[in-house]
C-alpha cells in the first residue's frame, strides 16, 4: 500500500506556519530598528560638537510638562476619534465606548507611525481608512470620512493657530524668510481640506473624474472589472459625502473637532520650550512658540519621512539659544517626543495586534 503522506505534509506545513510568524515578526522590528537608525544617523551624524552625556547639565523635572503635553495632546485625539465614531453610529444605544476607544488608539497610531515612515506623510490614512473598514463596524463611507476628517480638522487647527502666530511674527520674528516660507508651507496644509470639501458639495464632478481614472487605469490594465470599480466608487463617493455632511450638520460636532485640533497643536508646539529650558536655555515662552509653529509649517512640504533632513536643519533656529555643546542632545530629544517616538508607538500597536490575533486564532476551534 501507498505511504500516506498527508500527516508529513501537514506536519512541515505547520512548522512552516510556526517558523514563518517569529521571523516575521522579527523582520518588523528589524525594519523600525533600521528606520530610526538611518534617519538618526543622518540626522544626528556630524556630533563632533555634542558635549559628553555625562557633562551635561538637565532639569529633568521640566521634560515632565513636555512628556504630559504629548500625552494629554494624544489623549484629545483620541477623543476626537471616539467622539467622531459616536455621532456616525446609527444606533447610539448600541454604541461600544471602551471598542471604539480602542480602534480609535489604535486608528491614530497607525496613522502617525505610517506617516513617518513614508515619504511626504502620504502612507497614514490609507491604513487608517482599511484598519477603519475592517475593524470599527461602521460603513465603508463612515470608516473612510472619520480619518480623513480626522486629517482635514488637525490641518485647519494647525492653520488657525498658524495666522495668529504669523501675525504676531513680525513682533517676535525677525527672520522675514521664515515667515514667508511658513505662509507658503500652510498653502500645501490648505491642499488637502480644500479638495475634500469640493469633494463633499461637488459629488459629481468628484464622481465624473474618479470615473476616468478608473476607465484609464482599466485602459493600462490596472483594474480588471472597470464597470464594478465605476460602480463602488461611485456608492463609496457618495456615502462619503453623506457622512462628511453629517459631520458638518451634527450640532457642535465640527467645531468640537476644530477646537481639539487647535489645543492638540497648541500643545506639540509647546515641547520644544520646555526641552530648551530643561537644557539650560534662556528663552521666552511667546517667541519660542511662534518660532516653532513657522518652522512647523515651513517644512510640512518637504517630502522626506517625518520631514527628516529639513527638520533638524530648520529647527536649529529654535534650539540655536543653547550652548553649542547641548544642541545636539536638546534637539535628539525633541525628535523623540516628535518623530521617533511615533515609531515606537506605531511598532508596539502592531505587535499587540499580533498577539491578539492570535489568542482568537486559539479561541477559535480549528476546522475539521
Amino acid at each position: 500500500m501507498p505511504k500516506d503522506n498527508s500527516n508529513k505534509s501537514a506536519s512541515r506545513f505547520s512548522r512552516k506556519k510556526i517558523f514563518k510568524k517569529p521571523l516575521m515578526i522579527f523582520l518588523f522590528i528589524l525594519l523600525n530598528v533600521a528606520v530610526i537608525a538611518i534617519t538618526a544617523s543622518s540626522e544626528f551624524g556630524n556630533s563632533k560638537n555634542a558635549a559628553q552625556l555625562s557633562e551635561v547639565v538637565i532639569n529633568w523635572w521640566l521634560l515632565i510638562p513636555a512628556t504630559l503635553c504629548f500625552i494629554v495632546a494624544i489623549v484629545l485625539e483620541i477623543s476626537k476619534y471616539v467622539m467622531m465614531m459616536r455621532e456616525l453610529t446609527p444606533d447610539k444605544k448600541k454604541f461600544d465606548t471602551r471598542k471604539a476607544r480602542k480602534i480609535a488608539r489604535r486608528t491614530i497610531l497607525i496613522g502617525r507611525y505610517y506617516d513617518n515612515i513614508t515619504p511626504a506623510a502620504v502612507g497614514g490614512q490609507p491604513f487608517q481608512i482599511y484598519y477603519m473598514r475592517k475593524n470599527s463596524g461602521l460603513s465603508n463611507g463612515v470608516s473612510t470620512a472619520i480619518p480623513l476628517f480626522g486629517m482635514i480638522s488637525g490641518q485647519i487647527g494647525f492653520i488657525i493657530i498658524a495666522v495668529f502666530c504669523f501675525l504676531l511674527g513680525s513682533l517676535t520674528i525677525e527672520n522675514a524668510t521664515l515667515i514667508a516660507t511658513a505662509c507658503f508651507g500652510l498653502l500645501f496644509y490648505a491642499f488637502w481640506p480644500v479638495a475634500v470639501m469640493i469633494a463633499t458639495f461637488l459629488p459629481k464632478a468628484t464622481t465624473e473624474i474618479i470615473n476616468a481614472l478608473v476607465k484609464l487605469l482599466a485602459k493600462m490594465h490596472l483594474v480588471k472589472d472597470k464597470e464594478r470599480a465605476i460602480k463602488k466608487t461611485e456608492q463609496e463617493v457618495t456615502e462619503y459625502a453623506r457622512s462628511i455632511k453629517l459631520i458638518l450638520k451634527t450640532k457642535g460636532l465640527f467645531i468640537k473637532t476644530i477646537l481639539i485640533s487647535v489645543v492638540f497643536h497648541i500643545l506639540i508646539s509647546m515641547i520644544p520650550f520646555f526641552v530648551l529650558t530643561a537644557f539650560g536655555g534662556n528663552v521666552d515662552f511667546l517667541p519660542c512658540f511662534v518660532t516653532t509653529v513657522a518652522i512647523t509649517s515651513a517644512v510640512y512640504f518637504v517630502p522626506t519621512p517625518g520631514n527628516a533632513g529639513a527638520a533638524e536643519g530648520t529647527f536649529y533656529v529654535v534650539f540655536s539659544a543653547l550652548s553649542e555643546g547641548y544642541v545636539f542632545w536638546a534637539m535628539l530629544v525633541w525628535r523623540f517626543f516628535s518623530y521617533y517616538i511615533y515609531i515606537i508607538m506605531g511598532a508596539v500597536t502592531y505587535f499587540f495586534m499580533h498577539l491578539e490575533k492570535k489568542r482568537k486564532q486559539k479561541a477559535t476551534p480549528a476546522d475539521v
